[in-house]
């Protein structure tokens, strides 16, 4: 693959367009690129990716940290967080969703299950009792994921926003592998890891390219402010980003991993309002480091107003212990955040692992 930074001669730029054509993506009126499930995608005209490594375009300076800073976050210490919480819910899965209905079940972390009729999507998929490159060492979960594994429905479409740990997890998706053959929706360059595992149905996309899945919806990966790597040779070596998932009426986003930024704004006037959006809320302390990776819940309830969302469920945080902030402080955060805008108060929510919120029907009072 090769990517192309500024802009190319118009004769190069329509070879390009003509590939991704023949491999099975087209180009809308709004200019997303939908491509069919085997598509190969391919770079064009790009404002993230240098030739090397990909860029956030949001920001003037990227966000490579060393060990120096990576240390310096260490050295400053950690708040104690309790050895194990209970969850309290009993999730239902077996939902009469009609013909228009949407579920959304929360699991942990980054990690949901959406239900449409006729399809089923897991977020991020983190089952592992640990996100680490070991099995010995790394952030250890303090909650059990709200669905036993075993009692997971039918899975048609996996969506993985990047590859960190505790987005990516290999042992999980080579259960769900196994088990339901998904379909897997990856950004740019993340691919081959998935083949190396034995996972062979994979999709990979760059921002504002779209795939239509089972049931005619369609998943478009659109942009986020964050990074990539799995260790320290391959920074950013692999694209990151969020996803908008529309069937007729009915639309939901995925946030991902992003700090606070103006793609937020983008996403909706290219793609409109969504109906429901997932947005992170954890892992934002301290602020020095973490602000241009993860949004804190005030910057969430920004992000939730910027894509004028219907309602937003809030994600990322009380799993594991990734960040310096303490245990129940993003709770505490987003009261307060939602104490001063009242009017966003039952709009913005976070859920318990197992909860489950039923969209019978699309909102018709998207606040502004």
């Amino acid at each position: 693959m090769n990517a192309f930074k500024g802009h190319l001669p118009k004769r190069l730029a329509s070879i390009l367009l003509a590939t991704q054509m023949a491999a099975g993506c087209e180009q809308d009126a709004n200019g997303l690129h939908n491509c069919n499930s085997g598509a190969d995608t391919v770079f064009g005209i790009s404002d993230h990716f240098d030739g090397k490594r990909f860029v956030n375009p949001t920001l003037d300076q990227q966000v490579r940290p060393g060990l120096r800073e990576v240390f310096g976050m260490i050295s400053e210490g950690r708040p104690s967080w309790p050895d194990e919480v209970a969850n309290t819910a009993s999730p239902r899965l077996d939902h009469d969703l009609g013909e228009n209905g949407m579920a959304v079940t929360f699991v942990n972390h980054a990690t949901f299950l959406i239900q449409l009729p006729g399809l089923t999507i897991l977020t991020d998929p983190v089952w592992s009792d640990r996100v680490s490159p070991v099995s010995w060492f790394g952030p250890k979960r303090v909650r059990e994921p709200g669905i036993d594994f075993d009692a997971l429905p039918e899975i048609d479409v996996v969506l993985i926003s990047h590859n960190h740990y505790d987005h990516l997890d290999l042992p999980t998706l080579k259960q769900l592998n196994a088990r339901f053959s998904p379909q897997f929706i990856v950004p740019l360059g993340n691919r081959t890891l998935l083949h190396v595992a034995g996972i062979m149905a994979v999709t990979e996309l760059d921002w504002w390219q779209g795939v239509i899945v089972a049931s005619g919806t369609r998943v478009v990966l659109t942009p986020a402010q964050h990074s990539s790597g799995r260790g320290l040779r391959d920074r950013d070596r692999s694209l990151w980003g969020s996803y908008y998932v529309t069937r007729g009426s009915r639309s939901l986003f995925f946030g991902g991993d992003s700090g606070y930024s103006s793609q937020f704004t983008e996403i909706r006037e290219r793609l409109g309002a969504p109906e429901v959006a997932l947005l992170g809320m954890g892992a934002y302390k301290p602020r020095w480091f973490m602000k241009p990776l993860h949004m804190n819940p005030a910057e969430a309830l920004m992000a939730h107003r910027d894509l004028r969302a219907g309602y937003s469920i809030g994600m990322h945080f009380g799993t594991f212990q990734l960040a310096s902030e303490q245990f129940q402080e993003p709770i505490e955060d987003l009261a307060n955040a939602l104490a001063a805008d009242p009017v966003h108060a039952e709009r913005f929510v976070t859920m318990a692992e197992g909860d489950v919120r039923l969209f019978p029907r699309r909102f018709s009072d998207v606040v502004d």
